[in-house]
């Protein structure tokens, strides 16, 4: 009877035992998949984003939806937090159904590198953002898109610096932030040739080539992205820049890109020895009769016209890069400014120039450095001003 009742036991345990680990094997094979079946999902957009996809595609050509870089995501402006959902190299929409139409995006993109490391950029960021939020007034049915092309750390802090910045704004604004590292290295083989004539090393380097952005995000962007905006991040907005988009319809035939002048002699120095070699030019000479050059402060990208002008395209290739610069003995440092003022020179009709107001640039660096004589006569501004540029860090006005 005790060996009986042993062997009872021993059963009864094993039975247990086994009981137990089926339990572990069906819960662990049911884990296996639910996660095929619903990670899979991941990859695709919701049932919600997907009606908003179809509405935007019926509403507007001008959104993008693909491979930006990172992710995507509506802001509201009642609340709501920028939430963390992407990864490297994709983009992933997500947004509340808020039952309303979009019929038009507006898309503006900014540079947003070591901000994390550095206090006056993050203050300048916060002086952007205010200003913008304050001013800016779209329709119920339009939406900005803010493109930020930034590195890891500064992506963390920008999302969590913006839903407090914007919140003062009453229209309705997605971001999209940009791995900066994906996007240099599109870049790269593209600009490369150009980077020797337009950057402060002396050679060109990978990491240069995203001060080459606006030259070639025609290339590197979608297709069905065809217009942006790109600006500094050192900027002041003291008017709505929903009309500051309006000046891509005062494009004049044959222009891809809009751009102010540059407001110090920049150029008048920097072209010096073509200018001695042809005094009755008008290269470097100062408004409004001569070519001083443009900054790039403030720039409207067609990326539509960018694309399909044969002009444009062929100044890109390498062999034309290195013509030009060689006729303007041209050596610069300033990246795609110095690229956009130099084949401005050559090709004015490829640009429409914004008024001055729309960059106020501040920096008085040239009247100290050898130009006092001349200086006011790119300084000076008539006109009332949209954007201040507090260029090579200059404080700007309060309002």
């Amino acid at each position: 009877m005790g060996i009986l009742r042993v062997l009872v036991n021993t059963m009864g345990r094993v039975s247990t035992f086994r009981s137990y680990q089926f339990v572990l094997l069906l819960t662990a094979a049911l884990a296996v998949v639910a996660f095929y079946f619903f990670g899979s999902e991941r990859h695709d957009f919701s049932s919600t984003t997907k009606r908003i996809k179809q509405t935007q595609a019926s509403h507007n050509t001008n959104r993008n939806d693909a491979d930006l870089s990172l992710d995507t995501r509506l802001v509201h402006p009642e609340g709501g937090e920028l939430e963390r959902d992407g990864e490297e190299g994709e983009v992933r929409a997500r947004r509340a159904d808020s039952g309303h139409e979009v019929s038009q995006y507006y898309h503006a993109l900014m540079m947003f590198t070591k901000v994390d490391k550095s206090r006056s950029l993050q203050e300048k960021f916060r002086v952007a953002m205010l200003s913008m939020a304050k001013y800016s007034l779209f329709l119920d049915k339009e939406v900005l898109v803010l493109h930020f092309v930034s590195d890891e750390a500064s992506r963390e802090l920008g999302e969590r610096m913006l839903p407090e910045l914007l919140l003062v704004g009453t229209f309705q604004y997605e971001v999209v932030f940009h791995d900066v590292g994906v996007l240099s290295q599109k870049l790269f083989p593209i600009v490369e040739a150009m980077q020797k004539h337009f950057s402060a090393g002396s050679g060109a380097y990978y990491s240069d080539a995203i001060f080459f952005l606006s030259v070639a995000m025609h290339h590197i962007m979608p297709a069905d992205l065809q217009r942006i905006v790109q600006l500094d991040l050192d900027l002041k907005y003291r008017s709505n820049i929903r009309e500051l988009f309006l000046e891509f319809d005062r494009f004049p035939l044959g222009a891809v890109i809009g751009i102010a002048r540059e407001m110090q002699p920049v150029y008048r120095h920097t072209f010096w020895q073509y200018r001695k070699e042809n005094p009755q030019s008008r290269v470097g000479e100062p408004p409004p009769d001569g070519l001083p050059g443009f900054n790039s402060g403030v720039m409207l990208l067609d990326l539509g016209a960018m694309r399909t002008s044969a002009l444009y395209n062929q100044l890109l290739e390498p062999r034309n890069v290195a013509q030009l610069a060689d006729q303007y003995h041209f050596r610069g440092h300033l990246g795609d400014q110095d690229f956009f003022s130099m084949i401005g020179m050559e090709h004015p009709g490829l640009f429409h120039q914004l008024a001055c107001g729309w960059n106020r640039q501040l920096c008085t660096w040239w009247r100290e450095h050898g130009y006092g004589d001349v200086f006011q006569l790119y300084y000076r501004c008539e006109g009332p001003v949209y954007i201040y540029h507090g260029n090579c860090n200059t404080p700007i006005p309060d309002d």
